[in-house]
């Protein structure tokens, strides 16, 4: 599917799986509330130390992975188990965010996207915790690709670039 849709699944995902290396070249991945702000910018927030940001330091380069509408299924023509679902994946450059009026911005937009009807308690949220909080910001090295596997009301799988 294409960076559109993909970019939906992200933005729709519960939460978004992102993998980082650490420093000994093992792989780490923990899922994470992500905001996006453009076509390939994304934030989230974390303690100020930790393995996430030695991972970054380490190597910057991090996947992104989300799954939206999961369901297993019998499929409806040939009986076979199987599972309808939406994902999408991406692979971006990580980044601490140092500059306060720009950590404030991420924060704002990850509070919007998760909480959008508290806003209102956000400039008394930033003011407690603004210096103990660590701002990442992901960008996209490449569009976002997805996947899909659903059927339509004939039970008919709807194959690559099919939409409802």
């Amino acid at each position: 599917m294409n960076a559109a849709f993909a970019l939906e699944v992200l933005d729709k995902a519960p939460y978004i799986t992102v993998s980082f290396t650490r420093p000994d070249g093992t792989p780490y991945g923990v899922p994470l509330s992500l905001a996006r702000t453009d076509e390939k910018t994304f934030y989230f927030h974390c303690a100020l130390e930790g393995d996430k940001l030695d991972c970054i330091a380490a190597n910057p380069t991090v996947a992104l992975s989300a799954v939206t509408k999961c369901a297993p299924t019998v499929g409806p023509k040939d009986g076979s188990f199987t599972l309808q679902y939406k994902s999408a994946m991406a692979v971006g450059k990580a980044e601490i965010v140092t500059n306060k009026d720009q950590k404030i911005e991420a924060l704002r937009a990850i509070c919007q996207h998760f909480l959008p009807k508290h806003m209102d308690a956000f400039d008394d949220a930033i003011a407690r915790s603004l210096e103990r909080t660590a701002v990442v910001k992901i960008t996209l090295m490449e569009p976002p690709t997805g996947k899909r596997k659903q059927y339509d009301k004939e039970g008919e799988e709807m194959k690559y670039g099919r939409m409802e």
